[in-house]
């Protein structure tokens, strides 16, 4: 087979992680990038006026969101806000999942390296988004850590990711190797002295002004393949360039040279119960398994039928008195599976006639 060789730049889809201290505009800048959709894990885009889905409760929440983005393609640019709040989401889900109360309890750092697994599998996902077209935007918190050089005799002070770095495997090096550009966001400060001659020095900070830094510094982490200055002043036009609103040609690619033949009728699905006027009440501990529950409009009497069926309690049991252990460790974490069994007992109860 002969060799299928190309050149030239490829347009695809970025996937970009913006750190930055708080306040610094990291939420105002994304909100700036080609029609941008929020997955706002921690409630930062709420003083923005930008398409955002509802906040996710729990790991499976988000991850089901991220799928259905991939599947409906509804933005030029998918913005996690942020990463360091997902990452809670994904401590809180393999603790419940192992039954652990910390992610400490596990012991020799297992627990840190069971939560890396899983937050590279969000980072795959987030991968599979620019596959379909779309840009990522991967926010998150800085905070200063302690580094140490192998040549240096002592460690010192610098700018880094505010993600887990415990373990044999750390989420903070696997987002800076994801991304296609690492930039970090604070303000530019220039400390003088301004002591009088003969006094002892006396050092004040001045300017303030919000800056990008797009390359490598001994004091932070940042990286970009799109040949950005060392540093800038913040500001989308700048990066502007280097993300433009790739769906018009997706959709001109997308665009069919003859009629697709009609594909036969699926069957229809059958009918999602009603709620119960005047139901059981459920416990706050619920409210991460109701948002899983609502886009197959299913109910709580729903998931009592499915935990008596595999024998877990039985049919009698109350709402309430499903532990909170048991929603969060067995319900919300293993929702596919509790979600398809539910569907299932669905399809096989009886039709009533009128």
């Amino acid at each position: 087979m002969a060799l299928n060789i190309t050149r030239g730049v490829v347009p695809k889809a970025q996937k970009l992680a913006v750190y930055g201290v708080e306040g610094v505009g990291k939420t105002t800048l994304a909100s700036k990038m080609p029609d941008p959709l929020f997955i706002d894990t921690e409630g930062g885009s709420s003083y923005l006026d930008v398409r955002r889905l509802d906040t996710p409760k729990s790991w499976t929440a988000l991850m089901q969101d991220i799928d259905e983005v991939i599947a409906e393609v509804p933005c030029s640019t998918l913005v996690i806000d942020t990463a360091d709040w997902a990452e809670r989401l994904c401590s809180e889900w393999v603790c419940k999942r192992e039954g652990k109360a910390s992610i400490e309890d596990f012991g020799y750092g297992k627990g840190y390296v069971k939560m890396a697994e899983e937050f590279g599998r969000l980072l795959d996902k987030l991968t599979d988004v620019t596959g379909a077209g779309m840009h990522v935007a991967l926010l998150a918190h800085a905070e200063v850590r302690k580094f140490e050089e192998p040549n240096e005799a002592s460690a010192y002070d610098r700018w880094e990711l505010k993600l887990s770095k415990t373990g044999q495997k750390k989420i903070a090096p696997m987002v800076k190797e994801w991304a296609d550009a690492l930039l970090f966001l604070n303000y530019a400060q220039i400390i003088e002295n301004v002591a009088k001659e003969g006094q002892a020095p006396k050092y004040k900070a001045r300017g303030g002004k919000r800056t990008v830094y797009a390359t490598h510094h001994a004091c932070w982490d940042a990286k970009n393949r799109w040949g950005l200055p060392d540093e800038f002043p913040l500001s989308w036009e700048a990066i502007a360039p280097h993300m433009p609103d790739l769906r018009p040609s997706l959709r001109a690619q997308a665009a069919p040279t003859a009629p697709a033949p009609a594909a036969p009728a699926a069957p229809a699905a059958p009918p999602a119960p009603a709620a119960v006027p005047g139901g059981e009440p459920v416990p706050p501990y619920w409210a991460p398994l109701l948002q899983l529950m609502a886009p197959k409009g299913v109910v709580p009497e729903e998931v009592r039928k499915v935990a008596a069926s595999l024998g877990h309690f039985t049919p009698e049991t109350k709402l309430a008195a499903l532990p909170e252990e048991y929603i969060a460790g067995f319900c919300v974490a293993e929702w596919p599976k509790l979600e398809a069994k539910i569907l299932e007992m669905r399809a096989a109860e009886p039709v009533p006639f009128d």
